[in-house]
């Protein structure tokens, strides 16, 4: 019997030569190898070097580590974590960031649970124009708020020109105009939204008919809030808590407009303050700091999807959604709506938009009011002589906004739908499951601390790479790699829906993986490419912790631009600029909407 191993040999060859030839034949399963390389670059490599730079002598800093440059070093950790610095450093921000994330939290589940239940479970007044308006903050930067609260509470505590209130004799105090309370609030009125969608979306799903069996059998309306509707619905709490809790930690524009004119750092401004000293290797600790704080917040939303299912309620004639009748209170129960969308929507763009047409602010007189921010000449400013619409250096930004973020999301699109086909009919399922992650890698980063990796990567010569800082092409790459969550998840979920029989019936009639590509898997899958570009272009367009660190004035962007106006004390120039950001993100979210056929309110109303 000593022959059987030798036949065994003789038959495991050509078994495996065959399936290396299928496997061979299949061009998905190189797409998949190529597509592991550009995202191991642009995604991985980045965020190993933002960890590395944590541990590893920077230039310059050879003197105060006693060691070479590139050799380990606990310098960084020590001055960060434990010396006479940290609490500037680190503790404090770090504390500062918990105690926004969690108020933010509390205040934006609060308001956001009464206001989907609402929406969702009672018969009030004007439900479905609420629904649409409730959700426009979350599709507005947050700066948006920002920008109109200095507004109106900006006092002496800072140059430029004062606030509304204090234009009009009225003195704001700095806890007011400045710091924790206005960014809090303005957190939660941007979030709430995003509480609205979720909880809306599992109220939307739970079947009525239990609460009316428990009200039969005599249970009082707490009893029925505390055991039936909050258990159900707790997973989707816990996910936009989670969620919640994660944008903010990366929070970068709020903090840097209201906080850092009186001192208030977040662990964002604190990055942003650490890079603009030169200090690369305290940047790199508060920057992992941030990365795993944003990794481990996410993996646990990821893993309360998981458990969600657990929760899922099933009827036996299907769910029954019926409303509860608010009687007299139908009309008066509308007032807690409609104040929200007047503090989150109307407030702040109608106050905006007035500041931008007035001279000097909190004059509310005809004389006062003129259209020379936008399309005046000779202003009385030094860098800014003519109306935003009138001024080169604005448009120059429109078309760096446009070259940059328009090319990102076209790449970043097409490569979303070219993971998904490789996700789907690549052999190697460890393969597939590794390119599916990696691409996934930076929602789990929050934008400031990306940038960051990217910038220590690609700031200077590495190898045949040379150095891009200062290049639209670094802001291209960022962007690609930022959004890609976005773009991969949307071709991945379209391919699962695409079966091979068109590809196999179109290689069999001698069409090559080029042509199948071009004229059968592209027109199929028009929508979610058009999805997998416009949703990076929107995010891209007002995007702002990607953009503040690896853009330079030669590359400026609208969003970099305002704050620098904003730096330069032009509150109207840069109100103007923002309305425009606000405009150009609203028209794409339309047309995300037109082609998906989505509403804003999906999963809020019928």
């Amino acid at each position: 019997m000593a022959y059987q191993p030798e036949a065994r040999r003789h038959t495991a060859w050509p078994q495996l030569r065959h399936k290396l030839s299928v496997v061979s034949q299949e061009p998905a399963n190189l797409l998949a190898v190529l597509l592991l390389v550009l995202f191991s670059w642009i995604i991985l490599a980045p965020v190993v070097s933002v960890l590395l730079n944590a541990v590893l002598v920077q230039s310059g800093d050879e003197g105060r580590t006693g060691t070479t440059e590139g050799a380990l070093t606990s310098w960084y950790l020590l001055r960060t974590l434990t010396s006479r610095m940290s609490d500037l450093l680190l503790w404090t921000p770090l504390l500062n960031t918990l105690a926004i994330a969690l108020t933010t939290v509390t205040g934006a589940l609060a308001i956001g649970i009464a206001l989907a239940w609402l929406i969702n479970r009672t018969d009030i007044a004007g439900r479905k124009g609420f629904s649409t308006l409730l959700i426009v903050p979350f599709m507005l930067p947050s700066w948006t708020f920002a920008l109109a609260w200095s507004t109106i509470f900006k006092n002496h505590a800072i140059g430029g020109q004062p606030g509304w209130l204090e234009a009009m004799g009225v003195q704001t105090t700095d806890w007011m105009a400045y710091g924790y309370f206005p960014i809090v609030v303005i957190m939660i009125l941007h979030y709430t939204p995003l509480v609205i969608l979720i909880v809306g979306n599992a109220l939307k799903r739970m079947d009525s008919q239990m609460e009316e069996c428990a009200q039969v059998l005599g249970a009082s309306r707490s009893v029925i809030a505390l055991k039936i509707i909050i258990p159900l619905v707790r997973p989707a709490l816990l996910s936009a808590a989670l969620l919640i809790f994660a944008d903010c930690i990366g929070e970068f524009a709020l903090p840097y407009i209201l906080g850092l004119p009186v001192h208030f750092d977040t662990l964002s401004t604190g990055l942003y303050r650490a890079i603009g000293t030169r200090q690369s290797g305290v940047a790199a600790v508060i920057a992992t700091v941030i990365m795993l704080m944003g990794m481990l917040t996410l993996m646990l939303d990821m893993k309360m999807l998981r458990e969600a299912r657990r929760f899922v309620t099933v009827g036996g004639k299907g769910t029954m959604e019926r409303r509860r009748s608010l009687g007299h209170w139908r009309i008066a129960a509308a007032g807690l709506p409609l104040l929200f969308v007047l503090l989150g929507v109307a407030i702040p763009l109608l106050t905006l938009f007035l500041s931008t047409i007035m001279t000097l602010p909190g004059r509310f007189t005809a004389d006062n009011f003129t259209l020379a921010y936008w399309i005046g000449h000779d202003l009385d400013t030094v860098a800014l002589r003519n109306g935003i619409l009138l001024t080169a250096e604005f448009w120059q930004t429109v078309w760096n906004t446009l070259l940059i973020v328009g090319s990102a999301s076209i790449v970043c699109g097409i490569l979303g739908l070219l993971v998904g086909y490789a996700v789907m009919r690549c052999h190697f399922r460890w393969l597939s499951s590794f390119l599916r992650q990696l691409t996934f890698l930076p929602y789990l980063v929050p934008g400031i601390a990306f940038a960051a990796a990217f910038l220590s990567l690609f700031a200077v010569a590495r190898g045949p790479v040379p150095a891009l800082y200062g290049t639209p092409l670094l802001l291209v790459l960022a962007l690609i790699a930022e959004k890609m969550p976005y773009a991969s998840r949307s071709g991945i979920a379209a391919m699962t829906q695409l079966g091979k029989e068109a590809e196999e019936a179109a290689r069999i009639a001698g069409a090559g993986w080029f042509t199948r590509i071009r004229r059968i898997v592209i027109p199929i899958q028009a929508a979610p490419l058009a999805t997998g570009i416009l949703l990076p272009f929107i995010s891209g367009i007002k995007g702002v912790s990607l953009f503040v660190i690896l853009a330079t004035p030669a590359t400026d962007v609208l969003t970099t631009w305002s704050l620098r106006l904003i730096d330069y004390n032009y509150q109207q120039a840069a109100n103007a600029v923002v309305l425009m950001i606000a405009l150009i993100s609203w028209a794409g979210t339309l047309m995300i909407q037109k082609i998906t056929g989505t509403g804003l309110a999906e999963g809020l109303e019928k």
